[in-house]
């Protein structure tokens, strides 16, 4: 009996990649999730244990920041075309490359001025809810929005928390502020025009994140609850959950070049959960 390998591959996927480009009045945010396939002559891998004609998937994943930094600049398709190019015109074992990509949609929050210049929301994935109960003392109703993916590329930090033995994170003045929001508030009344009243509050919910100069979650979650109970009578309190949505600067010195708030890696676990409720007296 005779027993071959008829066919293989191997690769590196979720690279989840995050990047800012800037420009004299505003910032670019491009977020990619690359999956990368390496098909060609490695069957002495499988049979022998030889891994000399290997590019081990964490050079991949490497590799994939590496080139985004000079290379990503246009299209994801662009992009693609020159992985697989390098991939392989490096490797002649390499007889195919597959590159998978996936571009997440951001785009800037409108402001009454225009867009703004590095405050960003991703489309899709929103969600507008409402519950109303009714009992023998009478009708509420609270109305919110789930899943309210926004993002910010500067006018963010994070400084001067407890540092102990333990801690590592270093402290920044300039970060990406990216978190999935999610926003419930409750009516003093029912006899309102919710459909105005939820499309104004989400808007103060934006322009607060876009023009907040934040310290901490904390502080950009109390000036967005804020907002909305200054703006709006009608509104008696509101809750807030705003989930850490981490791009962590990938180390490109290890590469001698240099890593200018460009190049992230986007992580979903583990993630800060941070929740708040703001009430009027």
């Amino acid at each position: 009996m005779s027993i071959y390998l008829s066919e293989n591959a191997y690769g590196k996927n979720a690279v989840n990649l995050s990047k800012i480009i800037r420009h004299s009045d505003y910032h670019e945010f491009r977020q990619l999730s690359v999956n990368i396939s390496l098909k060609g002559d490695f069957e002495t891998v499988h049979t022998h244990g030889d891994n000399s004609k290997l590019v081990a998937t964490d050079t991949q994943k490497n590799t994939v920041y590496a080139l985004a930094k000079e290379h990503f600049t246009g299209s994801a398709e662009a992009f693609g075309i020159y992985l697989a190019q390098y991939f392989s015109g490096n490797n002649p074992q390499v007889w195919q490359v597959t590159v998978e990509l996936t571009e997440h949609a951001w785009s800037r929050i409108a402001t009454e001025s225009g867009k703004h210049p590095h405050a960003y929301i991703s489309g899709g994935a929103e969600k507008r809810v409402a519950t109303v109960v009714q009992n023998a003392a009478g009708t509420t109703v609270s109305a919110g929005v789930e899943d309210l993916l926004i993002l910010k590329t500067t006018s963010s930090g994070f400084e001067h928390f407890i540092r102990d033995q333990y801690t590592t994170l270093k402290e920044t003045s300039d970060r990406i502020f990216s978190t999935k929001c999610v926003a419930n508030w409750l009516y003093e009344k029912t006899d309102i025009d919710f459909d105005a009243m939820h499309s104004n509050i989400r808007n103060l919910l934006l322009q607060a994140f876009a023009f907040h100069h934040s310290l901490s979650v904390q502080q950009t979650l109390y000036a967005m609850g804020e907002a909305v109970l200054k703006a709006c009578a009608e509104v008696k309190e509101i809750s807030l959950v705003m989930p850490n949505k981490h791009h962590i600067l990938f180390n490109l010195e290890q590469f001698g070049m240099e890593n200018k708030n460009e190049i992230f890696v986007a992580t979903d676990e583990p993630y800060g959960y941070i929740t708040g409720t703001l009430r009027r007296d």
